[in-house]
């Protein structure tokens, strides 16, 4: 929606304080994040990166509305900011890490992702 830059979106997101012209490069900033997260279902580690920057972008979306005073539009921003945080949570508790002096082993992305 944000790269439509209908008049709607545009001014949902000038009431949060945020210009028209940083439009595209949360809408990027999205793509890139949803793109990291399908990703991660067969790289572990890219599915967390890409976990974390989700939930940064939707908390830095929380604090623009609240220091705007559009708390009238915060249900949006908090459930999308609640909803990867489970995930994400169980992937960081999933990760394997070498064990004393022990060489990580190098697993296909196949095999990772149905374990």
């Amino acid at each position: 929606m944000k790269l439509t830059h209908r008049r709607s979106v545009v001014e949902s997101y000038t009431r949060a304080g945020v210009p028209e012209d940083k439009l595209n490069a949360l809408a990027v900033l999205l793509l890139v994040g949803a793109t990291g997260l399908v990703a991660g279902i067969f790289v572990r580690p890219i599915g967390l990166a890409a976990g974390v920057g989700v939930v940064v972008y939707f908390l830095a979306a929380i604090i623009a509305h609240v220091r705007a005073r559009d708390t009238r539009r915060l249900a949006s921003p908090l459930a999308l900011e609640v909803l990867p945080i489970a995930p994400l949570v169980l992937r960081a508790m999933t990760l394997e890490t070498p064990r004393d002096n022990q060489q990580p082993s190098m697993k296909s992305p196949t095999r990772m992702c149905f374990e």
